[in-house]
């Protein structure tokens, strides 16, 4: 019996030996079959993401419900919307007369609108310079405290406001700063006159701040917190033996850690920059006037529940949304310039 004396290079004596398939160099294997290099196709990425994607999925169901399947009410801006035609909504939009463009004309003819959009933008402005630079001070004061202990106690205590309702955190400060709280009957008691910043209009834009930044301060503690233990300790033991101290080992180690998070939030904090606090403005609103207290929200709110005023209130609504997008992308590409990733990549 004859046996072939073709000789056979060494990848192909190792493929037989491991039992592997030898690959030509066209990329063909010995079957003909093409072997496919690159990204799994997605009958394979499902199988091996199934799991991750049946426990995802409620949650997409329920933005789908709340978030996506609203936008189509959008269309009221653009008819004169008369809810009772019916106790179908929709066949209420069905059946509304069209009046094109006139809710926005009349919208930007409004001096109300125009007030309550200078209110929001200098109530973001306060809160972005004010509120934003606090959590992450606390933050790194937390972190150089020693004892895990009263790291513990101080970080429960900053982050216990996070769950008090607006009613609550206003009636706190209600009895602390208004006409009849504790700094109004203190000053009386040394013979000066009260005080009553709840029904200060000219101090409302402060006292909003403050509200927010004792309420939620602590949530961002968490979240910077979080990022700053996933910094080495090796990068801090480096810089003290290059003879950094304690602040240029912040600026040149913590800093640059917390970095992509500062950008990321800054990105939400900016495209969040037209609901500054419904609720919270809204219980103050009747106390200090809609001239300090009417923004976006509470005059989509008062044209649109109040008044009845549907077609107008949602044509506010959605310039509002739209201007909050451009926000979002503006401030996603100045993250992208920056060399951070923001809410999405390139």
């Amino acid at each position: 019996m004859s046996h072939s004396t073709v000789p056979r290079s060494r990848a192909e004596a190792d493929d037989d030996r491991a039992g592997r398939t030898p690959v030509a160099s066209d990329g063909t294997t010995g079957t003909g079959k093409k072997e496919k290099t690159g990204k799994l196709s997605l009958r394979l990425r499902f199988r091996r993401d199934r799991a991750l994607i049946l426990m995802t999925l409620p949650a997409v169901l329920l933005i789908l419900v709340f978030n996506y399947l609203p936008i189509l009410g959008n269309i009221v801006a653009f008819q004169d919307y008369d809810p009772y035609v019916s106790d179908n909504g929709i066949v209420s939009m069905l059946h509304s007369p069209w009046v094109g463009f006139e809710n926005f004309q009349r919208i930007f003819a409004d001096s109300a609108f125009w007030d309550a959009v200078k209110n929001t933008l200098v109530l973001f402005s306060l809160q972005l310079v004010l509120f934003f630079p606090i959590p992450i001070a606390l933050a790194l004061l937390i972190n150089s405290v020693v004892r895990p202990r009263v790291r513990a106690i101080s970080q429960a205590v900053l982050y216990l406001p996070h769950f008090f309702s607006w009613v609550l955190v206003i009636s706190v400060f209600q009895q602390i700063f208004g006409g009849a709280g504790v700094l109004s009957q203190l000053l009386r008691q040394h013979g000066y006159d009260g005080l009553d910043i709840m029904t200060d209009p000219s101090t409302f834009k402060f006292l909003v701040t403050a509200e927010g930044v004792w309420k939620d301060a602590g949530w961002g503690i968490i979240v910077f917190l979080a990022a700053l233990a996933s910094v080495s300790p090796d990068l801090y033991e480096a810089a003290a033996m290059d003879g950094a101290g304690r602040w240029r080992r912040i600026w040149h180690v913590t800093l640059p850690a917390l970095r992509p998070v500062i950008a990321l939030l800054l990105v939400l904090r900016v495209g969040d920059a037209l609901t500054v606090g419904f609720e919270q403005i809204l219980l103050q609103r009747d106390a200090v006037g809609p001239g300090a207290a009417e923004v976006l929200d509470t005059f989509v709110w008062w044209n649109g529940v109040r008044n009845q005023d549907f077609g107008y209130a949602a044509a506010a609504g959605l310039i509002k949304g739209v201007v909050s997008l451009g926000l979002v992308l503006a401030a996603n590409k100045v993250a992208h310039l920056m060399g951070e990733q923001g809410v999405y990549k390139k």
